[in-house]
């Protein structure tokens, strides 16, 4: 029997809510796989703000690096906006955890599940051509990360600047990692880059287009960053792994989200190369629907597949969740973001139940 450990980071709003019903999937999997999960709660987000006055508790880091993997649900909300100090906000708890434990790569795969056909917003022959893509994007550089200030001018008023740096390091590894899971997929990178106007683009598609003559199997691209929001919406289907800078990452990500039809099924994972994953559904907390038992918990569950995958090498495992997710669509069910047979509207605890019966068999 295997053992892992689990950091569970419920967080905010309806993150408790789709944390359990991974927690029950999990199990499920341990029981029909032969695996033992132990779980250790680690407090982060707006809930630690309001216990113990700061989002990131001291000693988060080291509790996690203790575990096997990080299971992340949601953080943040209006409550604890940006009026706040810094330290008190749930988004610098998410910035300080990813450097921390060294995560530089956000893998965020959009796939329109079969069942879901018509829920995408997209033409229904660009839909059922099929959505696989996998996102890859740099999450401990460029802009987020750079060095940021705010002084007065003598006759524009108050002006910010935010310094968007990239070396030759951080390339070379957020693009070997894309290059890595081409050869695991359909062998394909695109490379996203604003080359025709930053210099920190133009060094990014230099260094990409050495590392693709270590990759002659794979197929490589150069896209410009505009482009790829528009081949998006236009033909989804070319792609394969898509790979860009932090700041381009978090909005393209976002938009390869929604031509899948829901945001409330797409998980991510972010890595390294020695410290644990943290896995996370892509949505938001939503404050407005917590406690209330309507939350989809497939993005959650789906992200517990990506740690099989990823972190602990388990295939058949993370097989059998997505596997038992795609039944349970096809047979009709469906939460609340997901439109469908009102007869077979079900809420948080229920879809998880119904994906735990079809992962038992």
């Amino acid at each position: 029997m295997s053992n892992y450990k689990i950091a569970l980071i419920r967080g905010d709003g309806i993150g408790p809510e789709v944390v359990n019903e991974a927690v029950r999937v999990m199990e499920q999997v341990g029981a029909r796989f032969g695996h033992c999960f132990t779980y250790e709660d680690v407090l982060m987000g707006g809930c630690a703000t309001d216990a113990v006055g700061k989002s990131y508790p001291d000693g988060t880091a080291q509790r996690c690096r203790a575990c096997d993997a990080v299971l992340l649900g949601a953080v943040g909300g209006p409550k604890w906006g940006s009026d706040r100090p810094a330290q008190e906000r749930p988004e610098t708890a998410l910035l300080a955890i990813r450097k921390d434990l060294g995560l530089y790569a956000n893998l965020r795969p959009a796939v329109l599940r079969p069942a879901l056909a018509e829920a995408s917003p997209l033409k229904r022959e660009t839909a059922q051509a099929g959505i696989d893509l996998m996102m890859v994007r740099e999450l401990t550089g460029g802009i987020y990360f750079g060095r940021r200030d705010r002084y007065q001018t003598e006759d524009r008023g108050t002006e910010a600047t935010d310094l968007m740096a990239y070396s030759e390091l951080e390339i070379e590894r957020i693009g070997r990692r894309a290059f890595e899971l081409a050869m695991l997929r359909r062998k394909k990178v695109t490379s996203v880059d604003k080359a025709n106007v930053l210099e920190t683009s133009r060094l990014w598609r230099s260094v990409m287009h050495r590392l693709s003559a270590e990759y002659p199997e794979v197929t490589y691209e150069d896209m410009l960053v505009d482009n790829c929001a528009m081949q998006i919406v236009r033909n989804p289907g070319q792609f394969d792994v898509v790979v860009t800078e932090n700041m381009f990452g978090d909005i393209l990500s976002d938009e390869a989200s929604m031509v899948t039809g829901s945001i409330g099924l797409l998980p991510s994972a972010s890595i390294g190369d020695t410290a644990p994953g943290l896995y996370e559904p892509i949505h938001g907390s939503a404050p407005d629907i917590a406690g209330q038992d309507k939350a989809d918990p497939i993005a959650t569950i789906l992200s517990v597949a990506m740690m099989f995958r990823y972190s602990f090498q388990l295939p058949r495992e993370a097989d059998a969740v997505e596997t038992a997710v795609d039944a349970v669509l096809a047979q009709g069910w469906h939460t609340a973001d997901i439109a469908g047979d009102p007869d077979k509207l079900v809420g948080t605890k229920e879809m998880g139940r119904l994906i735990c019966a079809a992962i038992a068999g």
